[in-house]
């Protein structure tokens, strides 16, 4: 039987408890565990750095959810992207990455992985013919972000999942600001994908983890070796969010979605706004693609000011509802302006973003109160 995303959200790895019936995954909050005799474990748990009942709960969810084969729950993103990443890597490696990733991702590779020795190179990732030109024979890995942090650019899965098995490399995606509820890269050919659940899947802005997703077992089995042995995985009371977070992943999503397009709207007609990057607009670039692949368009809105970088800061100062902070996801809509905030690690890199775009997450709130507090902000 195959099961709607919102039913796996809710059951997949949730059995009701074979001793209570409790029908919530417990937070076991444990470190260790009773063996049967030297190496018989019970359900295979010894140790809770290798597992843990409450995080294989949500590995299990998160896998059915992306229609990947293994699901690995991490402490943080990023601790996610480093795992992964000396996982697939060695030194001599090669990665391409988005021409506007995330930051922090930016500085995993800038300033982490290239002294262990992996180089990077950044590429238009919309442009799937100069993806093709930059791959080298050490590519190991393409990296890709859709839609990209900030600038909410389009990449497309598929066609850059055939470039990159061409060349004997892995498409990574980077699904976090889609979430799988929009956006489902294995079935498109990723063979990993990539979650901060800190944001659309946790959802609450009250825990941060990150995720992997592999597509096929045998990754799956490489990767959950190294989240033993390199130790950043996700503790039970995290975990135990993630998962209340994901069970209402489609519904919020779809609040999200509506109330993005409704802001977009708004801002498209402002006087004082010079551009609005939205893939649900059909002049965006990315838009035939975005509609192709992604259910909606989603919940982040980046756009531009007119009067430049303090212009764009002013805005941010001004608004009210709009909490000003980094992050995303959350049912409560924030504001931030990348190039000092969430994006400050990549200035004067080829990655530096605009100074006079504002990044918005759309929360859940009623939609006209965030249309106010956007227009008294704008001025």
């Amino acid at each position: 039987m195959n099961e709607g995303f919102e039913t796996l959200a809710i059951h997949a790895g949730q059995e009701a408890d074979p001793h209570t019936g409790a029908v919530v995954p417990p937070i076991y909050a444990v470190s260790t565990y009773k063996q049967d005799g030297v190496g018989g474990l019970r359900a295979g748990y010894e140790y809770s750095r290798s597992a843990n009942p409450t995080r294989t709960a949500l590995e299990e969810c998160l896998a059915a959810v992306e229609g990947g084969a293994r699901g690995l729950a991490f402490a943080s993103g990023l601790a996610a992207e480093d795992t992964l990443l000396r996982t697939v890597c060695a030194p001599g490696d090669h990665v391409l990455i988005p021409d506007d990733a995330y930051g922090g991702t930016f500085r995993l590779f800038a300033k982490v992985l290239e002294r262990w020795g992996v180089s990077y190179d950044p590429v238009p990732l919309g442009d799937v013919d100069a993806v093709r030109a930059a791959v080298r024979p050490e590519t190991k890995v393409i990296w890709v972000e859709t839609p990209t942090n900030p600038l909410l650019g389009i990449a497309d899965i598929a066609a850059l999942a055939s470039v990159a098995h061409d060349a004997g490399a892995l498409l990574v995606v980077d699904n976090t600001f889609a979430s799988p509820y929009l956006q489902q890269p294995v079935a498109l050919g990723a063979d990993v994908v990539v979650h901060s659940t800190t944001k659309y899947v946790g959802g609450h802005s009250d825990v941060v983890g990150g995720a992997l997703v592999a597509a096929s077992a045998e990754l799956g089995e490489r990767l959950a070796y190294h989240q033993n042995a390199m130790g950043a995985v996700a503790g039970p009371f995290d975990a135990w969010l993630t998962l209340r977070g994901l069970k209402t992943l489609a519904v919020r999503m779809e609040r999200h979605c509506d109330n993005a397009e409704r802001v977009v709207e708004l801002l498209a007609s402002h006087p004082k706004v010079t551009q609005v990057l939205y893939p649900g607009l059909p002049e965006h670039p990315g838009h035939e693609v975005a509609a192709k692949q992604m259910r909606r368009f989603g919940g982040m809105v980046s756009f531009r000011v007119a009067g430049g970088e303090e212009a764009a800061v002013a805005v941010c100062d001004r608004a009210k509802l709009f909490t000003l902070g980094e992050s995303l996801g959350g049912v409560e809509s924030l504001i931030e302006h990348p190039g000092r905030m969430t994006h400050a690690s990549a200035a004067g890199s080829p990655l530096e973003v605009p100074g006079d775009l504002v990044r918005l997450s759309v929360g859940i709130e009623t939609v006209e109160d965030l249309l106010a507090d956007l227009t008294q902000a704008l001025g």
